[in-house]
């Protein structure tokens, strides 16, 4: 069986759930905003089918789950000023094709560690409150431009 033909895996997490906050959704992926305590602006561009790897993925479908990445974080940039942002593919607890994007400020807990090692300080949890309560319009933003962006991908809510 090819593994763009494989759909969905039972028990995988990003199969049987959104994984976040929906904020966009296509045909061969979606954009979540993820529930991580301490990084509210956090999100995963999570690939459709149930693929492990990025190279499981034809090369026109690399293309365009990296210009979906590339266009999370453009706009992670212009909305939130962030001092960073940080890319990752890891699916080691959850094999299923997703990019973390994620956007890092010099007041998180980790900064400039990677959000994954040891907290580096205390929580600022007023930055972190100010920050989420700008997101719904951040998601706002990333819907408008994934829409354009991928119009004929897109799927209706």
């Amino acid at each position: 069986m090819n593994l763009s033909e494989v759909k969905k895996v039972p028990g995988c997490a990003l199969c049987e759930g959104d994984g976040g906050v929906l904020v966009w959704a296509g045909a061969q992926f979606r954009l979540i905003r993820a529930e991580e305590p301490g990084f509210p602006a956090f999100y995963r561009v999570v690939w459709a089918d149930h693929v492990a790897e990025f190279s499981d993925l034809s090369t026109a479908d690399r293309a365009l789950c990296m210009e979906a990445v590339a266009l999370c974080e453009r706009t992670l940039r212009s909305e939130l000023r962030p001092e960073k942002i940080n890319l990752a593919a890891l699916g080691n607890m959850v094999p299923h094709l997703h990019w973390h994007v994620v956007a890092r400020f010099e007041d998180d807990s980790h900064f400039p560690a990677p959000l994954w090692a040891a907290p580096l300080r205390e929580r600022d949890t007023a930055h972190e409150a100010a920050l989420a309560r700008r997101l719904p319009a951040v998601d706002a933003a990333l819907a408008t431009r994934f829409s354009a962006a991928f119009a004929q991908a897109a799927l209706p809510f």
